[in-house]
């Protein structure tokens, strides 16, 4: 076998060597891919996972209403656990449960998860929306389990905008105006006192002048 070749082989070999070792990678239960962790906060305790905690308040700052903790749960036991009560160290607010369904307790079943924010989901209620809070700043949630107990961490607080706009407050007072545009009411108030100083005024002159024609001619004629 010729160098070349032998140089060729040696490449292919340690290509498929190189896609084995990245397959490898990304394939079983411990693969590297399931080790992400994600951006919002997260922790664990026992059989109980909290992932992607936030606090979202009202879009802008200027509107008044509730805020939301939004979070999903897991529940890696085999027996269901209840969430008891959410409470924000710290903030003056007190934070209202409602199950997906309406009444009773939010229930994460074994080997199950709970989503808390977003239509058709179990929802958690700051009824005093964001006093005490500050978007960008991290507010210490505590979650509170049937059989776990308290999990904290310290979730982003974020306003109900972009992505996290579905996970927000579903209650959105009308927001105050931000534009200096003048109001619909006042554009059609300008066009008409515009229009009523050019068009209707050069029209109404049109008419008028040419009334003035006829009648001209009607003098004239019984003149002669």
């Amino acid at each position: 076998m010729s160098r070349s070749l032998r140089r060729g082989a040696l490449a292919a070999a340690a290509i498929v060597l190189s896609i084995g070792s990245l397959a490898a990678c990304g394939a079983g239960n411990d693969a590297q891919t399931l080790q992400i962790k994600p951006d919002n906060a997260a922790a664990s305790k026992g059989d109980i996972e909290v992932q992607n905690a936030l606090v979202i308040t009202q879009p802008v700052r200027e509107a008044k209403g509730p805020a939301v903790v939004s979070a999903t749960l897991f529940n890696n036991g085999t027996a269901p656990q209840t969430l008891d009560a959410i409470t924000l160290p710290g903030a003056s607010g007190t934070v209202k449960l409602k199950a997906a369904e309406g009444s009773g307790k939010i229930v994460v079943p074994g080997g199950g998860s709970v989503v808390l924010g977003g239509k058709g989901n179990a929802s958690a209620v700051i009824e005093s929306g964001r006093d005490g809070l500050e978007n960008g700043a991290a507010q210490e949630v505590v979650f509170q389990f049937s059989r776990t107990g308290d999990i904290g961490l310290d979730a982003f607080v974020v306003p109900a905008t972009g992505y996290f706009g579905e996970y927000g407050p579903s209650e959105r007072p009308a927001l105050p105006s931000l534009s200096a545009s003048p109001s619909p009411s006042a554009s059609a108030s300008g066009e008409a006192g515009h229009g009523a100083q050019a068009t209707p005024s050069g029209s109404a002159g049109t008419p008028s002048g040419s009334a003035a024609t006829p009648s001209g001619s009607a003098s004239h004629s019984a003149g002669h």
